[in-house]
C-alpha cells in the first residue's frame, strides 16, 4: 500500500498482502514453491519514491522503474491500485487471504525541528516541497510563495540538495523532465534569488553523495558560493576526514573547488553553509527570518555557541530526516517510528514474530540509505520469508479471487496493472511532443479516468 511517500506493500498469495504486501500461496511443502504476488498500493500509480520522490531531472536514477515493468510482466504478479489498507481492507483480513503479507510502505512524513515558528505560514516540509512538484496527487493543491528573494533550506543530505537545486534550475534546464507544469511555471516565475543550504555540522559530516554535490557546480543559471572559512576543520573533523572512505573525500574536493571559484553572476545562487542550526522561526502572519546558532562539534555531536544571527528570508524548506508513521493494527515502536522486526519479520508486543507477516525498507530500519540499500534489505527481508515458506510455517492462503471479490463487494474502483499502462502511455503521450519523457497526471480524477475503461474494477 502506498502512502505519502507512494510506497507500498505487497503479499503472497497463499500469501497476499496490500500496499507493498506480497502475496504466495501455495508455498508450505514445496521445495522451489510457486509464488504469486499482489502488490497493493493506496495511489493508482506503482514505483512510490521512484515516481513521486526521485528529483524529476535525475531520470537515470528513475530508469530503476525497467525493473518493475519486467517483474509485473511475469505470471503470477499483479498490482492492485487505488486500495488503502486500512481503509478499503484490513491487516486481519490480509493475513487471512495471503500465505504472507510484507509492509513496505516507507517513512510517510517529516521529522519536526521542535522551534518557535515552525509552523508559520511559509515554513514547509521539503517532503512536502518534493510531493508537489513530482505530481502527487494528496499535494496538488498546495501554494508555495516563491516570491521572495531569499529561501531557506535546513538539512545536509539529498533531499535538502534537490530542494535547492530545483529552485535554481533555469527554464531551459526544467524544461525536459517530468516536473509538474504548475511547478515547472511556478519555478521559472519565482523571485528567488539565493538559496541559502544550512546544516548542522561540518562538510565532512553532510550526508549527500557526491553526484548531488558535485551537479551543483553544473547548474547553469546559479553560482555556487562557499566562504573558504566554511571549510576550515577542527582537529576531529580533520581526523574523519583522514579516515572518511572516498565518496566523503570527494564531497569535500567539490566543496573545496567551489570555495576557490570566483561568481559567475549568475540570476541565482546557491550558498553552503555549516554549523548552524535554526533556533527560531521568525514573523508575525508569515516567515519573515530565521534565527540561525553557530555550533562547535564535540565527539562529532553539534553542540550549540552562544553566537546567533538572524537571517532575512520569506520561505523556509525543513529537511531534516523523514519519520515513519503508524498503520493500523501493525505493530509500531514510537521511538524508532519503524515496525519492529527481526531482520523483516514482524515482532508483537512481547517480541514474538507474527505468522505471516513482514516489513521492507524504511519502515523497516528508518529512513536511511539509497535504492541499492533497499534492494539489500528487501533480500533480507523475502529470504526470511521463503524460509519460513519452507518450513511450513506460512498460512495456506485463499484465491485471487478472494481479494477481488472482497474489493468489488466494498466498490473499490481498483486499477490493475493494464489500467496503470494507460495512466503511462497517455502520459508519455502527452511529453512526446515536447520532448519529455511524460506530462504527470498529478490530480486523483485524471489518473483514475485515464485507468477506466483498461483497468478500473476487478
Amino acid at each position: 500500500m502506498s502512502r505519502r511517500d507512494g510506497s507500498s506493500s505487497s503479499r503472497s498469495r497463499g500469501r497476499r498482502r496490500a500496499g507493498g504486501v506480497l502475496c504466495r500461496r501455495g508455498a508450505a511443502r514445496e521445495r522451489r514453491p510457486r509464488v504469486e504476488v499482489d502488490l497493493i498500493d493506496r495511489l493508482p500509480t506503482p514505483w512510490g519514491l521512484v515516481r513521486l520522490g526521485v528529483a524529476p531531472d535525475h531520470p537515470n536514477i528513475k530508469a530503476v522503474s525497467r525493473a518493475f515493468e519486467k517483474i509485473a510482466a511475469q505470471p503470477g504478479f499483479r498490482f492492485l491500485g487505488n486500495v488503502e489498507v486500512g481503509r478499503d481492507v484490513t491487516h486481519a483480513e490480509l493475513v487471512e487471504l495471503y500465505g504472507a503479507v510484507v509492509y513496505a510502505f516507507g517513512a510517510q512524513t517529516d521529522r519536526r525541528l521542535g522551534i518557535p515558528g515552525e509552523d508559520l505560514p511559509g515554513s514547509w516540509p521539503a517532503t512536502e516541497f518534493v510531493a508537489w512538484y513530482n505530481g502527487h496527487p494528496d499535494f496538488q493543491d498546495l501554494e508555495f510563495d516563491l516570491s521572495h528573494e531569499r529561501a531557506v533550506v535546513i538539512g545536509n543530505g539529498n533531499v535538502a540538495l534537490d530542494v535547492a537545486r530545483m529552485l535554481a534550475l533555469t527554464p531551459e534546464e526544467l524544461a525536459p523532465t517530468d516536473t509538474t507544469e504548475e511547478a515547472i511555471a511556478a519555478i521559472n516565475a519565482a523571485g528567488v534569488r539565493e538559496i541559502l543550504v544550512v546544516g548542522r555540522r561540518g562538510p565532512v559530516q553532510a550526508a549527500w553523495t557526491p553526484v548531488e554535490v558535485g551537479e551543483l557546480g553544473e547548474l547553469a543559471g546559479a553560482d555556487v558560493l562557499v566562504d573558504p572559512a566554511e571549510l576550515e576543520l577542527d582537529p576531529g573533523s580533520a581526523a574523519e576526514l583522514e579516515a572518511a572512505p572516498a565518496t566523503v573525500k570527494r564531497n569535500v574536493e567539490h566543496l573545496r573547488g567551489y570555495a576557490g571559484r570566483a561568481p559567475a553572476g549568475k540570476p541565482r545562487a546557491i550558498r553552503l553553509r555549516f554549523l548552524r542550526s535554526p533556533v527560531a522561526i521568525l514573523g508575525d502572519d508569515e516567515v519573515e527570518a530565521i534565527e540561525l546558532v553557530r555550533n562547535e562539534l564535540v565527539d562529532g555531536r553539534a553542540v550549540a555557541t552562544d553566537d546567533r544571527e538572524i537571517v532575512e528570508c520569506g520561505i523556509v524548506f525543513r529537511s531534516v530526516g523523514y519519520r515513519g508513521v503508524p498503520l493500523a493494527d501493525i505493530p509500531f515502536d514510537e521511538t524508532s517510528c519503524t515496525v519492529p522486526n527481526a531482520g523483516g519479520r514482524v515482532l508483537d508486543g512481547s517480541g514474538a514474530p507474527v505468522p505471516g507477516t513482514y516489513c521492507a525498507g524504511w519502515i523497516k530500519r528508518g529512513p536511511t540509505g539509497i535504492i541499492g540499500t533497499n534492494k539489500k534489505d528487501a533480500t533480507e527481508t523475502v529470504g526470511l520469508l521463503l524460509d519460513d515458506a519452507r518450513s511450513g510455517k506460512l498460512g495456506p492462503g485463499r484465491d485471487a479471487g478472494a481479494i477481488d471479490e472482497l474489493l468489488r463487494g466494498r466498490g473499490v474502483a481498483v486499477v490493475t496493472q493494464s489500467g496503470w499502462e494507460a495512466i503511462d502511455a497517455a502520459e508519455r503521450a502527452a511529453g512526446e511532443p515536447y520532448g519529455r519523457p511524460r506530462v504527470k497526471l498529478s490530480r486523483w480524477d485524471a489518473l483514475l479516468e485515464a485507468a477506466r475503461g483498461d483497468a478500473v474494477s476487478l
